[in-house]
């Protein structure tokens, strides 16, 4: 045995007897998961996956961080990236090992909130692709959690970013199901073989291949330059989707980055229209290898009006990773009703606040950086879900923005209904220095010359159609200068691809701004 999880049906209201059994367990010398430490909140089945979740990656991470630990000065501070969009120390980490679940999508979602924020772009949704899949997040003038979300399969109550995920990226593969549909993902090639145009050995058609088939991604200019794709073992692969389609290579890689779209696109519905946001009012930030490439395409799909391309796209996340906060949840469950709730709220708010500050200034962080955010999970008494609440000293007003937040998500709400505070919701935020983005002169009038054109097919809703498309290198773009779609800007980390309709402005900080052109 070389870990042992342990959650006890009542031990949220009361831990005493499941530490007992805790210290018990540690004495053997296995690694020990107890559900008082790491997830003290009803609802016995959640509390007990998350825990199990804990204690089964739990030694893993623990004997990683240990052999990372040793390797480093012994001045150094590691810190780890959690799901939730914060950082802990790694001692933390190795105790509460399920909180690092998703935190590299968590990490994105921070680094492009950061990114668009300094362009003046406070609503954003997300759009993380890289080879296998696609992570699609709404940020809302701040981050949109969960305490609803899976690992594998596995419910977990443990906060974090609602990052939505599909099996769709660069290195999925293209086949037929049983029916003869033509299917895109989850399979990916990954980097090794990885797609048929890496010339390593690959066979299946990717996505990858479907963009070199379309010129889409330029070969020459793949990765910089320092890696060389190879067009024709591309048109191969996607050739034997063709055949079986009995259409061009051409017309079967349109098809399989449309199916691939519809993926996309479904995912981004799931964390705007089904939570009763309205993608038109936001601007999608485009990342990861493929981000780019998809973006438009999607934006059009959705209507959303503007794109944005960071400066680094391929690595936004380790941007997002070095300015996280420190971030510690806590929660505690009291089930009373409203209009009896306010001793109960601030006795466990009180408590748990000095235990937040506690453990903040055991991780290193002075008084002065802490900023304490407190919220409710609300119900109408007889639901059997929640809705998080920011709470501001102020039951009455809580109540009022669970009413409305409840009619915004689900259609409708009842003000003359009772509703019951279920859990009291603490974190404990230690403010990590952000760099200053270099803000540049921006130059009207200046003029891009392009490296080259390549014939390429873009469609629209009724028909496609052939252009001579210009491709420019994205270290010659200025901030002001303009260009008009379309057109593909290729960068070491990314390719971005403008469709005719769209025209995109370099801001002053290097970002593209890409926005829909009016007809």
């Amino acid at each position: 045995v070389e870990s042992i999880a342990i959650s006890l049906l009542f031990s949220f209201a009361n831990p005493q007897h499941e530490q007992i059994v805790a210290e018990a367990a540690r004495s053997t010398g296995v690694y020990v998961s107890a559900s008082c430490e790491v997830l003290p909140e009803f609802r016995e089945y959640e509390r007990t996956s998350t825990v199990v979740l804990n204690a089964y990656v739990g030694p893993l991470i623990d004997r990683y961080l240990a052999r990372v630990e040793q390797s480093l000065p012994e001045s150094s501070t590691l810190r780890i990236m959690q799901s939730n969009g914060g950082s802990i120390s790694s001692t933390t980490a190795r105790r509460e090992a399920a909180r690092t679940l998703l935190s590299g999508p968590a990490a994105g979602v921070v680094g492009a909130a950061f990114v668009a924020q300094a362009s003046e772009f406070t609503r954003i949704i997300t759009l993380d692709i890289g080879g296998t899949s696609t992570d699609v997040a709404l940020v809302d003038e701040a981050m949109t959690e969960t305490t609803d979300g899976k690992i594998g399969g596995y419910p977990t109550k443990l906060p974090m970013i609602d990052i939505h995920t599909v099996g769709a990226g660069g290195g999925s593969i293209a086949w037929f199901d049983l029916g003869g549909a033509l299917r895109v993902g989850p399979e990916s090639a990954g980097a090794d073989p990885g797609p048929a145009a890496y010339g390593q050995g690959g066979t299946k058609a990717t996505v990858t291949d479907a963009h070199v088939v379309l010129h889409r991604l330029i070969p020459e200019a793949f990765l910089g330059g320092t890696m060389q794709l190879h067009q024709e073992q591309a048109e191969v692969a996607v050739g034997e989707i063709a055949k079986r389609m009995d259409t061009s290579c051409e017309e079967a890689a349109r098809g399989m980055i449309r199916i691939a779209n519809a993926n996309m696109e479904a995912a981004i519905r799931v964390i705007s229209v089904e939570r009763g946001c309205d993608p038109r009012d936001f601007t999608l930030v485009a990342f990861g290898g493929a981000g780019p490439l998809h973006a438009c395409e999607l934006a059009a799909a959705l209507r959303i009006p503007r794109v944005l391309v960071p400066m680094s796209p391929g690595v936004l996340s380790a941007l997002g990773m070095l300015i996280a906060d420190t971030l510690k949840d806590y929660v505690r469950t009291i089930m009373v009703p409203v209009e009896e709730s306010y001793d109960a709220v601030h006795a466990a708010m009180t408590e748990l606040e000095e235990q937040g500050r506690n453990d903040l200034a055991r991780e290193g962080i002075s008084s002065e950086k802490i900023i304490i955010e407190r919220y409710l999970d609300l119900r109408y008494i007889g639901q059997s879900y929640e809705l998080t609440i920011p709470f501001e000293d102020d039951m009455g007003h809580s109540t009022n923005d669970f009413h409305s937040t409840h009619d915004r998500r689900f259609g409708y709400s009842d003000p003359n209904e009772r509703v019951q505070v279920v859990n009291v919701r603490l974190k404990a935020r230690g403010l990590t220095t952000h760099p200053e983005l270099e803000v540049q002169e921006v130059v009207r009038g200046a003029v891009a010359e392009p490296t080259m054109t390549r014939n390429v097919t873009f469609e629209d809703v009724d028909s496609s159609m052939e252009h001579d498309v210009p491709v420019y290198e994205r270290q010659s773009l200025r901030p002001g200068m303009m260009l008009v779609g379309p057109a593909i800007i290729t960068q070491y980390d990314t390719t971005t691809v403008v469709p005719p309709t769209w025209s995109v402005q370099i801001d002053a900080i290097g970002n593209l701004v890409i926005e829909r052109v009016e007809e």
